[in-house]
Parts: structure tokens; sequence; C-alpha cells
């Protein structure tokens, strides 16, 4: 049996689960997801506890099976705590404010770059280098942050552009003339 499957997920107090065929629904306290699962997995409430189990031992059931159960889990997480994705902006001049869900990012174009931010993400600035992405979705608060990043990633000359915090960045030498050259 899968390691990831088989954990029972717990469900906190104030948190509502509703299983109407393969549709699941996470009420909270942050706000409620819904997503669909494989209606080959068997998902069950007993006294507070999720528990997802497969029908046979295929191939693609196993996959199905830690796939589903961890969906679920990030569900129930996210409508009680939420997830952030923090990241930082490096370079001379690099800048960003947070106004009314949108973002405008200063990266060393002619004209800012405005980020709207997508239903259920919010951002907050910390100073003027420090972008923290927030909302009850993984995956959206995932692709968003990709996606900023996306804007001006790590230059790896300079080290300057938008990382993931504590991203570790590989600089290069550079042309190989300027260090160790003969002379």
């Amino acid at each position: 049996m899968s390691r990831v499957g088989k954990r029972p997920i717990s469900i906190p107090k104030g948190i509502e689960v509703t299983i109407k065929g393969n549709e699941v629904t996470v009420k909270g306290p942050k706000g409620v997801l819904s997503r669909s699962v494989n209606q080959d997995m068997a998902i069950e409430i007993k006294r507070d506890i999720l528990t997802v189990s497969r029908p046979t031992d295929s191939k693609a059931h196993r996959a199905f099976h830690g796939l589903t159960r961890t969906l679920l889990d990030n569900m129930v997480q996210g409508v009680s705590k939420g997830f952030q994705k923090n990241l930082e902006i490096v370079g001379v001049g690099y800048r960003a404010q947070a106004s009314d869900g949108k973002l405008v990012l200063y990266l060393g174009y002619p004209k800012p770059v405005e980020f709207i931010a997508p239903q259920g993400v919010s951002f907050s600035v910390e100073g003027t280098n420090k972008i923290a992405v927030s909302g009850i979705d993984k995956e959206l608060v995932g692709r968003t942050s990709a996606k900023i990043r996306e804007l001006k990633p790590p230059d790896h000359y300079k080290g300057k552009g938008i990382r993931y915090s504590g991203e570790y960045v590989r600089l290069k030498a550079g042309k190989a003339g300027k260090i160790g050259a003969k002379k």
C-alpha cells in the first residue's frame, strides 16, 4: 500500500468536509475549496478522520491513491491555515509595491510591470524587495509565484532578479579572459 496514500487526514475543528460522488468540498474559516477526484478512489470520513483507499493494486490506482490523499490534505490545510510563498527581489533599483490586489514591479524595464492577483491570491510587500504571495489553494499560490519569478528570473552572472526566499543561485565566473588570463 502507498505510504502517502494510507496516512489518514485529521480534520481540525471548524472544518467541514462534504463528499458527493467524486466531488469533495472543504469549508473552513479561510474559505471554501472544491475539487473533483478520481472516481475509483474511495473517500471516507469517520470521527474527524478522512481516509482514501484504492480498489486494486494496479499502477494507475497506486498513482492516484497518493495524489488524491495529498490533494485532500492540501485542501484541509488551505482552508484552516492557508499557504504562503515568499519571493525576494535582488538588484539595484529593483523594487515592488502592492496595492488593491495588484503588484507593481520595477525590474529595470522601461516601464513598471503590473501583475494582477488571480482570485483567491493576495500579495503583501515587506520593505521594497520582499514579496509574500498567500492564499488557500496551494497550487494557485505556487503557480502565481512562478509567474512572478518568470518576469525576471535570477541572472547567473550578477545574481539580479526575482528568486524564492532561500533559493541558492550559483554565480558563473563570467568571461574566461577577465579572470586568470595571462598578461
